[in-house]
């Protein structure tokens, strides 16, 4: 997300050439250094806060699993790794009509660069179309001159494929479509860049109507903007400025109201200070009900500042800041996730809320274990596509073995949050790479994950795992209901 760090790079703005996909060799130690910026950068052109990934991979020494296996929890299947290669924040989707098509995009830090002139990182798509349980050879989104971060993909009722990526911090935000199930795109817009408003923009968050017609792209120049389409994603309005205060924003949640797609909300944070993370957090949620016109704000729970993780190489002030999870279900219901603590620097609980309009909330709702000394971060929340009150969540914490033995873990509430499953361990391989053991992994890997639901209502969902911050690390992903 880069809630509190993009990965980036602030090259010379050049035009985008998106082309022919191109396929991904798997082979050997990446040599290329990525620049990354985890930090808050201050502007566009400085390289201030950046710092190179270790240029290394565990290609050597990492598992990949080609063919699902059964897990111990039943109905779900083990977790599997994309690749050995440093892989960094990932999305994926399912497609809500065809539950065989299912979309990842991973950003890539090692390895084959996609051309040339081409830097890393960059975005990989991955495809499948026997519902997740194989995938077809890996591709690169987009040839460009500069490093890719922050995907998004999501999938409408006609099997359209919608993307985002972020070209590096200008233009930023890059939008891409493909009408025969990824395997070619459209040619990519982009919001940012000189003569434009704002100039510079981080952190894309995409949301789609079911339809496709009504695409919304929230994100932030500091400042929040949001940017929609009325006609698929061909033609685009104008960035809105959605907020009047001089806080630093982060869109990391979303979603279209399935009968009147004129209504469309965004869970975001937002902090005093974007480059240290200092004070409060304010849990928000943007509505708006003209299209996109203009938002209305509605601030739903505060978070003290947050806890330092010293422990792991890199890891800065703002990592384990409160960030937001949401999912809309089909009556137009919405759940919020977020970590949130009640005292400056203690670990954050994860709790979750639920709205019919998304301006009153129910009371916040824990769902994480009763324990103050746990760390809870990185929530992803989604909605079965056709049935309500079924929602799902699932985030990372350090119950098993504190600071350095994280797991992936998922719940469910199939009326609305009243009541909710046991917690299932996801994370469930205790080899496979060299950050694994029977405890978990050393520290989540990027800063949000994903997960979706098909229409038989199986789950999907990716996340990072890794050595420490700096990484290296991998992205694993699992299915099962």
């Amino acid at each position: 997300m880069s809630l509190t760090s993009t990965r980036t790079d602030l090259s010379t703005r050049r035009g985008l050439g998106l082309a022919l996909l191109l396929a991904v060799a798997l082979t050997g130690c990446a040599v290329q250094r990525a620049e990354m910026a985890k930090a808050r950068h201050e502007g566009p052109g400085t390289d201030e806060g950046k710092k190179p990934s270790t240029g290394q991979s565990y290609i050597d020494q990492t598992t990949v699993e080609l063919a699902p296996v059964p897990a111990a929890a039943a109905g779900w299947d083990i977790e599997r790794v994309a690749s050995g290669q440093d892989d960094w924040e990932p999305a994926v989707a399912a497609d809500p009509m065809n539950p065989n098509f299912i979309y990842q995009l991973i950003t890539r830090y090692t390895g084959p660069k996609p051309c040339g002139t081409c830097k890393l990182p960059a975005i990989v798509l991955r495809r499948s179309t026997d519902g997740g349980a194989t995938w077809q050879p890996d591709q690169f989104l987009a040839l460009t001159s500069k490093g890719q971060y922050d995907p998004q993909i999501e999938v409408s009722n006609n099997g359209n494929v919608y993307a985002v990526w972020l070209d590096a911090f200008t233009p930023g935000s890059t939008f891409t479509k493909s009408t025969n199930h990824g395997v070619t795109w459209s040619t990519g817009i982009s919001f940012s860049g000189k003569g434009k408003k704002p100039q510079w923009n981080d952190k894309p968050w995409l949301i789609v109507s079911r339809d496709g017609l009504h695409v919304y792209l929230g994100f932030n120049s500091s400042d929040s903007y949001v940017v929609a389409s009325h006609d698929g994603g061909n033609t685009w309005g104008t960035p809105v400025k959605t907020n009047s205060d001089s806080r630093y924003w982060f869109h990391t949640g979303g979603g279209v109201h399935p009968t009147n797609s004129n209504i469309a909300y965004f869970s975001c944070s937002n902090f005093a200070n974007g480059t240290n993370y200092t004070g409060d957090a304010n849990i928000a949620v943007l509505k708006t009900t003209n299209g996109g016109v203009s938002w209305t704000t509605t601030t739903v729970d505060t978070s003290r500042e947050a806890p330092l993780c010293p422990w792991s190489p890199g890891c800065g002030a703002g990592y384990l800041a409160s960030s937001t999870a949401m999912a809309i279900d089909s009556a137009g219901k919405l759940m919020i996730a977020y970590p949130a603590n009640t005292s400056p620097g203690a670990p954050e609980q994860m709790w979750v809320r639920t709205s019919t309009d998304g301006v009153a909330w129910s009371a916040r709702q824990q769902i994480s274990v009763a324990s103050t000394s746990v760390n809870n971060s990185f929530p992803a929340v989604a909605a079965h596509p056709s049935v309500a009150n079924d929602f799902r969540v699932a985030w990372q914490d350090d119950r098993i073995l504190s600071q350095n033995g994280w797991n992936t873990w998922y719940k469910r509430t199939t009326n609305g949050g009243t009541s909710w499953s046991a917690d299932i361990r996801l994370s469930d391989q205790s080899t496979g790479a060299p950050y694994k053991s029977a405890n978990g992994y050393l520290l989540p890997y990027g800063d949000y994950f994903e997960m979706a639901v098909d229409q038989n209502g199986l789950n999907h969902l990716i996340w990072g795992e890794g050595t420490s911050y700096s990484g290296p690390g991998g992205t694993w992903y699992t299915r099962g209901q």
